[in-house]
């Protein structure tokens, strides 16, 4: 199994080192929960931090429609 040769594909990690706006606050909140013993209790804060910044998040950038390599192979169904 493999590609088909002379078709178009984009290597999704290449694109692997764009920016990830809330990893802070992530990993933040991970920390925060492995020192105290997965108590949730005690990392409100970093919770809210992480929730604050996801909710900022949810509509930015957004593609609406699927993948480039989906449309891609698309264009080439359609051209033969």
């Amino acid at each position: 199994m493999g590609r088909k040769a002379g078709g178009l594909y984009i290597n999704p990690r290449k694109f692997g080192t764009l920016s990830k706006p809330c990893m802070k606050e992530m990993l933040a909140l991970l920390n925060c929960l492995a020192t105290s013993g997965n108590n949730d209790d005690k990392c409100v804060k970093h919770k809210d931090l992480l929730r604050t910044c996801t909710d900022t998040q949810a509509g930015v950038g957004r593609k609406p429609w699927g993948s480039i390599n989906y449309h891609l192979h698309r264009l080439s169904r359609a051209k033969k």
